[in-house]
């Protein structure tokens, strides 16, 4: 298998990028196409050791930023980083693209040059957030905010798929972010919702699930509109740097006797963080479009970079993309195909 590599695309780019692509090709057999500046990318490769034979390097001369125009910049800068390694698997030249550069220009070249899958209206950004059981998926955080009712059926389709196939998770539990837990509860949208997936036979819809519920850990996916579910990944990461903020804060504050006993708790600290950093899980998939397509944060380390390439691999192992086009083609037909 082949994956290409947006080598210019985050905040410590190509540096972080390539230090984690060679991480993980250390321990995989598939060929990483790095694609960005050649000089640069050949400059970072020089400077680490054991680089191993299946790491490649595709030039690229420009270099979508972090705070441009999606669209402006993907149809004016042809020759980018991101447009190269997106149209690498449009032309067979690779079979998956992942970057950490700009999320919203990362799915319009999707968009763009891979199409959708048949029978998907929309494609999903799907994202893991942790809870007292494991991990949830939550699945739309920012491709499409203006969904319809049967835009949300699909992404529970699709999370179930990527949840049974990729997460080995038997008969996953299907969740709908709503205000309350009764079908009544909520917008003519969200009911409407809820009918569509209370109706339909191929997934396990379990109903309503409130915010507060999301870090339980009741359901294996949660789904929602893109707006909702940003509005959530962004409260959470916020929230869980406020939390690491205010122990500083009051470790600072604390008697020698309290700072003692954080000593004493610092292991347990220390697994919980791994535990609810992002880095151990990679990136956000975006489920339904024609070809396996992962975006990192753009802050991510290495080690969350190595962790992504590896998520990308598990979805090309597993045939997703051929499990959601069975589901979506099995239980979508009373829909029109333009939606």
């Amino acid at each position: 298998m082949k994956i290409a590599i947006d080598a210019m695309g985050g905040d410590n780019a190509p540096d972080h990028v390539v230090e984690g692509a060679v991480l993980a090709a250390q321990n995989i057999e598939d060929e990483l196409i790095l694609v960005g500046k050649q000089d640069l990318i050949t400059q970072k490769l020089c400077m680490l050791k054991n680089v191993p034979a299946n790491i490649s390097v595709h030039n690229a001369e420009q270099v979508i930023g972090m705070d441009e125009s999606p669209a402006v910049s993907v149809r004016s800068k042809k020759k980018s980083s991101l447009n190269i390694a997106v149209k690498m698997v449009k032309d067979k030249k690779a079979d998956a693209v992942f970057s950490a550069g700009n999320t919203g220009a990362v799915v319009c070249a999707a968009s763009l040059f891979l199409k959708n899958l048949p029978g998907v209206y929309r494609p999903g950004i799907s994202v893991f957030l942790p809870t007292l059981k494991g991990m949830v998926q939550m699945i739309d955080v920012g491709a499409n905010i203006d969904a319809k009712p049967e835009h949300l059926l699909q992404y529970g389709l699709m999370g179930s798929v990527y949840s049974e196939f990729v997460l080995h998770k038997k008969n996953p539990k299907i969740g709908l972010l709503n205000v309350g837990e009764e079908a009544t509860k909520g917008t003519g949208f969200v009911k409407e919702t809820f009918k569509l997936l209370e109706e339909n036979q191929h997934i396990n819809f379990i109903g309503n699930v409130e915010g507060r519920d999301i870090y339980e850990g009741s359901c294996d996916v949660i789904i929602c509109d893109a707006f909702l579910g940003n509005v959530v990944l962004k409260v959470s990461e916020g929230l869980a740097e406020a939390i690491k903020e205010m122990f500083k804060r009051k470790l600072i504050e604390a008697n020698v006797l309290a700072k003692l006993g954080a000593l004493l708790i610092a292991p347990a600290f220390k697994k919980l963080k791994k535990e609810i950093d992002y880095s151990e899980y990679g990136g956000a998939s975006l489920l339904g479009t024609n070809g396996v397509c992962l975006v990192a944060h753009g802050g991510s380390s290495q080690n969350a970079i190595k962790n992504a390439i590896y998520m990308v691999r598990e979805s090309l192992l597993n045939k997703v993309n051929q499990h959601i086009i069975e589901i979506i083609g099995n239980s979508c037909e009373r829909f029109d195909q333009g939606k």
